[in-house]
């Protein structure tokens, strides 16, 4: 065992096991820094003895508009000598849905490099001077966010009835005007995504590119083999024959059942349990299109990921 007197702690000698004291004291003060940086400074920054230090927490999905909470998307190449339709460039711009576009190109106040255009079915270039009401309209941001929507919840950009809607969920979130993909009924809960992205959202609704919705339901009563037989047939709804992609349940548990389905009509899966004899209580979409609410908390959202992005446009649009 190596000596060490009193004073060689002081001067920097090594302990008992050889070690220099010096390395000791490094790695320490390494530590002590790293523990620092874990550290968020508050109080006043003058007074250098009161200064105290508080722990980093995470943030919190409180419904407040945050740059740091958007996602830069990369936008798909653009033909600039591709016209488009005057409609679609007013609703991509965030100005409103391409029908009230058509009421405010027949009005008037739209104006194509300094020209009033009131033709319905008038195109432009995405280098034209567009004007709506003597303002310019500039191309907005692409927003993408996904709501784990509650119950008592309509889906709708505007309801008459002023009940509460999934927009006052995300009315904070963005300030582009963004409006769901999709329907889920008042008291279905689940994945709904959101979006200012008219073309992704035409694709992700419309059944020919037959996107996945996973749904968990909770039926009134246990479900027959001769209904599961119906149900895997496929039953008529609108005079359209409707067959589940997957319909599975735990064993030995009739009551709670997983269905895979693509078909886009309104309220597909309460309706095809009607038509075998039995009533959703709860329904909950689990997945959309890939998209899942894993560690979203009911009512609340979170922006999409640029890879999540990526993957919706390449189903979409390939």
């Amino acid at each position: 065992m190596a000596y060490m007197n009193k004073n060689s702690r002081r001067q920097g000698g090594s302990y008992g096991d050889g070690s220099p004291r010096r390395q000791n004291d490094e790695n320490r003060q390494t530590g002590e820094r790293r523990q620092r940086q874990r550290f968020v400074r508050q109080g006043d920054s003058d007074n250098r003895r009161e200064r105290t230090y508080a722990p980093v927490r995470p943030q919190r999905n409180e419904g407040v508009y945050s740059e740091r909470k958007r996602q830069q998307y990369k936008t798909r190449y653009e033909d600039p000598t591709k016209p488009i339709r005057l409609n679609k460039y007013l609703a991509n711009a965030g100005i409103c849905s391409r029908r009230e576009a058509d009421d405010y190109i027949q009005a008037g106040v739209v104006s194509v490099n300094g020209e009033i255009v009131s033709n319905l079915g008038a195109k432009v270039l995405p280098t034209d001077k567009v004007m709506f009401h003597d303002q310019a309209v500039h191309r907005e941001q692409k927003v993408y966010i996904l709501l784990n929507k509650p119950k008592n919840t309509v889906t709708t950009t505007d309801d008459p009835e002023e009940r509460f809607t999934v927009m006052d969920l995300v009315r904070n979130a963005c300030r582009e005007r963004v409006y769901p993909v999709g329907r889920l009924d008042r008291n279905t809960t689940g994945v709904l995504l959101l979006t200012n992205d008219g073309d992704l959202a035409a694709k992700l609704t419309h059944p020919r590119f037959e996107k996945k919705k996973i749904y968990a339901a909770t039926l009134d009563k246990e479900l027959t083999e001769e209904a599961e037989a119906q149900l895997r047939e496929g039953v008529m709804i609108d005079k359209e024959k409707v067959v589940p992609d997957a319909l599975e349940f735990p064993k030995e548990d009739r009551l709670h059942i997983g269905l895979e389905i693509h078909s886009g009509q309104n309220r597909v899966v309460r309706r095809m349990f009607e038509q075998v004899g039995y009533r959703v209580m709860q329904l909950d979409r689990v997945s959309f299109a890939g998209l899942t609410k894993k560690n979203v908390p009911r009512g609340k959202y979170r922006f999409l990921t640029p890879k999540e992005v990526a993957m919706l446009q390449m189903g979409a649009f390939e």
